[in-house]
Parts: C-alpha cells; sequence; structure tokens
C-alpha cells in the first residue's frame, strides 16, 4: 500500500460487486465533486454523516454510489503536483508512463502516499486516480478499494502487478522476526552434553544473547518486552533464548541462575559476559553506553 495505507485484503471474491456502505436509513451517504486548482484533478468526496438528504442539497451535494474507476479522471504525478492531492482517507490507483495500472491501494492520508510512491517507484508512478472517503472506517475503504480493483479485474482479467499476492514493490512488508533458540532436541532427549556447557557454547559463540521469559516476538512479562524493544531500537543482531519453554529448554532456568550467578530474568550477555538484566540494559541505554558495547 505504501506509506500511511491500511493492509489490503490477501484475497477477494473477482466477481465484480456493487459498492455498499450504508444501509441504515438514519444516515445518508453523501458525495461531492471538489475540482482543485488543477482542472483535470476531480476528486470524488464519500462521506457518511447525520444528515438529511435536503441539507445536502442546500449544500449542492449529490447523493449517489463510489464512482467508477474508469469514470475517475487521471492526474499526472510530478513535483509540480505534490499540492494537487489532498490529505484525506481514500482510495488510490497508480498508472505507469503506458496508461497501464500498477497499484490499486487505499491510505489515511492520499497525498503522503502519493508522494511515497513518486519518490521509491518514479518509473512506475506517472499518473493516480483517487477518491476522498471523508469520515471512513476501515470496512468503508476496504470496499472502495475492493470495487475499483474488482472493476479493473472485469475489465481485463487480470489483477494490478502491485496487487498479486507476494508482490513486494509497492507493499513494504516488515522483516520476518528471528526465531528463538533452543539448547535441546526436546524434554525427553537425554543430553551428551551438560546443558550448563550448552549455555556457555551458545552465549561465547554469538555476540548479543538475550535469556528472556516469552519469545521474542511475543516476550510474557514487560522487562523482557522492554529488553527486546532496546535491542530492536539499536539495530543490533541477536539471539534470544525463552527460559519458560518447558519442552526445548527443561531446566534453563535453575542452570543459568548458577552459570551466570544471577536470580532474575531477562539476562543479557554481550561477547560472552553478563551484562545484566532489564535496569542495567535500560540505564546504560539512556546514557547512551549501550551503542558502544555492542559495536
Amino acid at each position: 500500500m505504501g506509506a500511511s495505507n491500511l493492509s489490503s485484503p490477501a484475497h477477494f471474491p473477482y466477481s465484480l460487486r456493487t459498492l455498499s456502505i450504508l444501509s441504515n436509513s438514519r444516515h445518508a451517504l453523501s458525495l461531492s465533486f471538489n475540482s482543485l486548482p488543477n482542472p483535470t484533478a476531480i476528486f470524488l468526496s464519500a462521506s457518511i454523516k447525520h444528515r438529511s438528504l435536503a441539507k445536502h442539497r442546500r449544500r449542492g451535494l449529490a447523493v449517489s454510489a463510489l464512482q467508477k474507476l474508469s469514470e475517475t479522471h487521471s492526474v499526472a504525478v510530478s513535483s509540480d503536483s505534490d499540492g494537487n492531492f489532498p490529505s484525506n482517507s481514500g482510495v488510490y490507483a497508480i498508472y505507469d508512463s503506458g496508461g497501464d495500472l500498477q497499484f490499486v491501494g487505499i491510505t489515511r492520508n492520499l497525498a503522503a502516499s502519493v508522494l511515497a510512491h513518486r519518490k521509491s517507484l518514479p518509473e512506475l508512478c506517472c499518473a493516480v486516480k483517487v477518491a476522498v472517503v471523508e469520515d471512513p472506517d476501515k470496512t468503508a475503504l476496504t470496499e472502495a478499494w475492493k470495487a475499483w480493483l474488482q472493476e479493473h479485474i472485469a475489465a481485463t482479467g487480470k489483477v494490478p502487478p502491485g496487487n498479486e499476492p507476494g508482490n513486494s514493490t509497492w507493499v513494504k512488508r516488515a522483516p520476518r522476526k528471528k526465531s528463538d533458540l533452543r539448547l535441546t532436541p526436546g524434554r525427553h532427549v537425554q543430553l551428551t552434553v551438560p546443558l550448563e556447557d550448552l549455555v556457555d557454547r551458545l552465549v561465547k559463540e554469538n555476540k548479543v544473547v538475550a535469556f528472556i521469559k516469552g519469545s521474542r516476538s511475543a516476550p510474557l512479562c514487560g522487562f523482557s518486552q522492554r529488553v527486546v524493544a532496546i535491542l530492536e531500537n539499536q539495530g543490533v543482531d541477536y539471539e534470544t533464548v525463552d527460559v519458560l519453554d518447558e519442552e526445548y529448554n527443561f531446566g534453563l532456568r535453575e542452570t543459568l541462575k548458577n552459570y551466570s550467578n544471577w536470580p532474575t530474568f531477562p539476562q543479557i550477555f554481550v561477547n560472552g559476559e553478563l551484562v545484566g538484566g532489564c535496569d542495567i540494559l535500560t540505564s546504560m541505554y539512556e546514557k547512551g553506553e549501550l551503542a558502544g558495547m555492542l559495536k
């Protein structure tokens, strides 16, 4: 989706479906067309508010459905057009220099998303169509996105390249976090090496090792969560071991207490030496001492 975007659904029905945003009789769906300084830049504004239709008409608003992708005017994307895009939430479609649709996205800030695409993919981001949805919820935005995407699929028989499953050109996904280390093959497997020796080998063969409660993706205590956040912030390559894993790290807590002579968890080792727990790591981080030690 690009900057400031909501996540697009991974799967969707390819049959063309009429967009239905509102069915409550107490509300009214209002649409308006607002011309920006560029006469070709006409943006659709959809708002769901507690207003009567008469009030809508007094303001010159027309009651209709979401404007079709094919009926929406495109605007050239350049450094001169940055100010022409609204910062509202909405749906947008990006076209390349040949006029081929590359990507359909939804966002909480149209201007920011278009600008981000122009900077990161200037060769593919040459023109854009946008539809502004005022006061939207995620469902309304998703339905607008589906309507435009399904219209394109119905007309061409194919999904825009940027919306194909697994595409990472337009949608930037967070890198997958490393898995936590396991010291044993299982609780009921007889070890040929004492567990303390495995701990010793682990901390000496890895620059940074954090023994925490839970996993790095789901710490199970506030102190462990703080340690993971600090190490992530430092951008250091580090390993984590879940001391609560009774299946693959059985007996680790008592073994580690004896090895480090430190009674609590988490425990952080750097270059084979115990640094301490969350409080010490936090203090070093706040004083700016941690970055130098981790280099």
